[in-house]
């Protein structure tokens, strides 16, 4: 049966001589793998340049309950990324953000909140032109609140801490070593409560925005099984500086 869905491109892999397997996270069905033939011939009726990293498309597709690879009848770009193709900070941005999205949505169901949060954000940094060094921060806070380990910041206002192996603010020094301290705990809570309209006036300098994407990291990797290491965000750092 046939259905229209958008979708986000994650991953695209070579299959044959002229047919990829390409990842896409869904707003009807979640994440999904679709193998599309002829990809890399001159006359290609969805060509392989369509199928970059975060590209927002429109989708027909055959879908089966199977959680087998599916198949795409139709796909076009929508909107068409204006920017981030061809501007090096949102490029290295998107490059980032896809790694952890990658590894961090795994879902095989749909999830409209959590689709929606990621398509508005990349459209979002597509028609930004100032202010971009804080938005990954921004995207890695607020994507916890869909992956279901959102900091419990009731007590953020009077706390030192930020406990990240059971993500709670606290006055007390954990009993743990996985945690945050001052000043580091204020700029974190600071990152939870902005948003990407005002992220250039978080005011954080090279070096704290280079701490807290690690501890950034650090905290999903806590949280999400097999998370593993992510590399790009060390190119990023380098581009933003």
């Amino acid at each position: 049966m046939l259905h229209k869905t958008r979708g986000i491109i994650f991953r695209t892999t070579d299959y044959s001589e002229s047919s990829v397997i390409v990842q896409i996270f869904t707003e009807k069905f979640g994440l999904q793998s679709y193998i599309i033939n002829g990809v890399k011939k001159p006359r290609a009726k969805i060509p392989r340049n369509m199928l970059q990293p975060l590209h927002l498309v429109d989708l027909v597709v055959y879908h089966k309950n199977t959680g087998s690879v599916q198949r795409i009848t139709e796909l076009k770009t929508s909107p068409l990324l204006q920017t981030i193709p061809y501007d090096v900070i949102k490029s290295c941005i998107a490059i980032f953000l896809n790694e952890v999205l990658y590894k961090a949505v795994r879902q095989q169901s749909p999830d409209e909140q959590l689709f929606g949060f990621i398509f508005n954000a990349i459209e979002w940094l597509d028609h930004q032109t100032e202010g971009l060094a804080n938005f990954h921060l921004l995207f890695l806070t607020q994507l916890t609140r869909y992956l279901g380990f959102y900091p419990d910041s009731v007590s953020a206002n009077t706390a030192a801490y930020f406990d990240m192996k059971n993500g709670v603010f606290s006055s007390r020094k954990p009993d743990n070593t996985l945690y945050l301290s001052a000043p580091h705990t204020h700029n974190f809570y600071l990152l939870l409560q902005g948003s990407f309209t005002a992220s250039a006036q978080l005011g954080l300098n090279n070096s704290e925005r280079r701490y807290l994407i690690d501890k950034l990291l650090e905290y999903y990797a806590l949280h999400i099984e097999g998370f593993g290491n992510i590399r790009s965000h060390e190119v990023l750092e380098e581009v933003l500086s």
